[in-house]
């Protein structure tokens, strides 16, 4: 049984339709990549499959439930969280403040919240140095790794990263993806978003390329990223 299954999604923003009945799975402890141009359906996906969009059609599954019709705060309860586009962290809150929020659905007890908080600063331990530190005075790359580090507060099963490499250096593409793979490893199953295909598939166990909201090519990613399509028309070679 897949940790995350898609069937038949649609969306529709007026009389555009965003996606066009896209089906695909996600199996636990895999890093799925979504690789396609600007306007295909990428980040549409991700939004609704975070609840955080309206869908016209189809079913969204986890761990066998359907969660179609489940409201995007209770989704994170669930296990579903997402590292939006652009960061997205909260400026004029604190680092520590911005971790803390990521555990706002949990009820665990405080101490079991702390220890989580500890393991965040292991893995970034830039955050642990600037906890105090304003999130908005962040550079780039940190406001990232906090932007990550917020959503693992919640203990996901599945981590929605959109864009992750947005903007940095490739120094710190580099770094963040070592930390995706990182998280990967540590359990953590990952459906990635990102416009440099090369280094999502680099990554990831299988792919799904979307265009016009459509899938239009699946595959295992170690095949797609010597395809001579994919590389024509998403790794500029």
């Amino acid at each position: 049984m897949a940790l995350l299954e898609v069937k038949n999604l649609e969306v529709n923003y007026g009389m555009i339709k965003a996606l066009k009945g896209i089906s695909f799975e996600v199996n636990e402890g895999e890093i799925i990549a979504l690789i396609g141009a600007n306007g295909a359906g990428k980040t549409t996906t991700l939004h609704t499959v975070s609840g955080i969009l309206p869908k016209a059609g189809g079913n969204i599954y986890l761990e066998g439930k359907d969660i179609t019709k489940i409201p995007a705060h209770k989704l994170v309860q669930l296990g579903i969280s997402q590292v939006p586009e652009g960061r997205r962290v909260f400026s004029q809150m604190t680092v520590l403040e911005n971790l803390k929020m990521g555990a706002f659905t949990r009820k665990d007890k405080d101490s079991v919240i702390d220890k989580d908080l500890k393991d965040i600063y292991a893995r970034f331990p830039r955050l642990e140095e600037r906890k105090n530190q304003m999130a908005g005075t962040l550079s780039g790359g940190e406001q990232q790794m906090l932007a990550m580090g917020r959503a693992l507060m919640s203990k996901p099963k599945i981590l929605l990263l959109d864009e992750p490499s947005m903007g940095l250096s490739p120094i710190l593409v580099s770094e963040i993806f070592d930390i995706i793979k990182s998280i990967n490893e540590s359990g953590t199953t990952i459906l990635l978003v990102e416009q440099n295909a090369k280094k999502a598939l680099s990554i990831a166990n299988r792919a799904y390329v979307l265009e016009t909201g459509n899938i239009a090519m699946s595959g295992d990613a170690s095949e797609l990223i010597n395809d001579d399509n994919i590389k024509k028309a998403y790794l500029g070679e």
